[in-house]
C-alpha cells in the first residue's frame, strides 16, 4: 500500500481485510486532497463510483425478489412497459444484473443533459436509454453496461412508487444501521464525514470533492442505479460481511435469506458475472490469483473495489481516489492484482 502511494498510483486509499467475520487490517495512506494538503483516515468516505451496482441497486433488486414482487425471468418490459420496444421484448432482469441484456455499455448523456433544466433530465434520459438499440441479442455475450443498472433503477421506482435512493436507505441501510454509506442527496446537507476528493474535473470546473464523479449521475442530482454511493472502507465490509455470514449460515440475516443470496453469486449465462457481482476471471482478474472460483467482487471507477472469498471467508476492500486529480491514471489495473495476492498469502493457512 505504501508502494501504491509512493508510484502514484493513488494519492490515498483504505485497506480493509476481514477474515472469519472479524477486520484484520484497517489501515489509511496518503492524501485525501493534495491541494490542501489532507491525508487520508480509515472514516474517510469515498465516492464509491459502480460499487453502487451491488452494494445498492442490486440490493434492492434482491428485497423485491424476495418479497415476490420481482422475478428474475420475467421480461423488463412487464415491469417498464416502454421497454418492449425494439426487439427488447426478451430482456430480463437476470439478462440486467448480469450485464447480457444486449444493451451498450455506457453513452455521455450528460452533454445533452446538461443543455435541460433538472425537471426535465430524468424524463429524458429514460427516454434516450430505452431508445437505444441491442447490440447483441440478449443472453449472447456479456458486455458490462452502465444503462442496465439504469433500468434497473426505473424498474425499483416504478414498483415501490418513490425514488431508488429513498427506497434503499429506508429498505436496506437503515434497517441494517449502516449510517456510513448513502446518496448525496441535493436538498439534503452534506454529511460532516470528511471526503476523499477525486477530480479536479473540466467539465464542472472545479475539484470534485463530496459530489459524484460520474457525469451521468451528476447531472441527474448525484445518484442512479449505476453510480452515487458513497461511503467507508467499514460500511462496505459492514454491508458484505453480513451477506457472507447469512449466506454460509454463521447468522441469520435481518432482510434476506440464504437462498436468495446464493443464487445472486451464481455465474449467469457462461460468464464471468454473477447477478450484479464479478467472479474471478482463469487469467487477468483483478482479485489476483488466489481468491476461490467462487468468489464475489467488483470495481469502481474512481478506484474503488471489494473481493470476497466465499470459501475462505475473506473480504478485502480498497478504497482508493485513484483519479485525484485526473482520471487518467490507470496504474491500479496492475496494483490490484498485486495486492490481493499479498493479502491472501498473507492470510495463508489461517482461513
Amino acid at each position: 500500500m505504501q508502494q501504491g502511494v509512493s508510484r502514484r498510483i493513488f494519492p490515498g486509499a483504505v485497506l480493509l481485510v476481514a477474515g472469519g467475520g472479524e477486520v484484520l487490517w484497517h489501515k489509511a495512506y496518503g492524501m485525501a486532497d493534495l491541494f490542501r494538503n489532507r491525508p487520508v483516515e480509515v472514516k474517510t468516505v469515498f465516492d464509491l463510483a459502480s460499487l453502487t451496482k451491488p452494494l445498492a441497486t442490486v440490493m434492492a433488486v434482491m428485497l423485491l425478489v424476495q418479497q415476490g414482487r420481482l422475478v428474475l425471468d420475467r421480461p423488463c418490459g412487464d415491469y417498464l412497459p416502454s421497454f418492449h420496444a425494439d426487439a427488447k421484448d426478451r430482456v430480463t432482469l437476470r439478462h440486467l444484473l448480469s450485464h447480457t441484456s444486449g444493451l451498450p455499455a455506457w453513452r455521455p448523456y450528460y452533454l445533452r443533459l446538461s443543455q435541460l433544466s433538472m425537471a426535465e433530465r430524468a424524463d429524458k434520459l429514460k427516454e434516450w436509454v430505452l431508445a437505444e438499440t441491442l447490440e447483441a441479442a440478449p443472453g449472447q455475450r456479456a458486455e458490462y453496461s452502465d444503462l442496465g443498472f439504469m433500468v434497473l433503477q426505473w424498474v425499483v421506482e416504478g414498483l415501490v412508487g418513490e425514488r431508488f435512493q429513498r427506497f434503499w436507505a429506508a429498505s436496506v441501510a437503515e434497517p441494517l444501521s449502516i449510517d456510513s454509506l448513502f446518496f448525496i442527496e441535493p436538498d439534503r446537507p452534506l454529511p460532516p464525514e470528511a471526503f476523499a476528493a477525486t477530480e479536479l474535473c473540466p467539465l464542472r470546473g472545479r475539484l470534485l470533492s463530496g459530489e459524484v464523479h460520474d457525469d451521468n449521475a451528476f447531472m441527474l442530482g448525484g445518484g442512479a442505479g449505476h453510480a452515487g454511493l458513497f461511503g467507508t472502507a467499514h460500511a462496505v465490509w459492514s454491508l458484505l460481511q453480513g451477506l457472507l455470514s447469512a449466506e454460509q449460515r454463521y447468522t441469520r440475516h435481518p432482510i434476506f435469506a440464504r437462498e436468495v443470496l446464493s443464487d445472486f453469486f451464481q455465474c449467469q449465462f457462461g460468464t464471468t458475472w454473477a447477478l450484479g457481482f464479478d467472479t474471478p476471471a482463469v487469467h487477468g482478474s483483478s482479485a489476483g490469483s488466489c481468491f476461490s472460483r467462487g468468489s464475489v467482487g467488483h470495481l469502481g471507477f474512481t478506484g474503488t473495489s471489494f473481493w470476497m472469498d466465499r470459501q475462505r471467508q475473506v473480504i478485502a476492500v480498497l478504497l482508493t481516489n485513484r483519479v485525484h486529480p485526473s482520471r487518467y491514471n490507470a496504474g491500479i489495473k496492475q496494483f490490484r492484482p498485486g495486492l490481493h495476492d499479498a493479502v491472501m498469502r498473507a492470510l495463508e493457512g489461517h482461513f
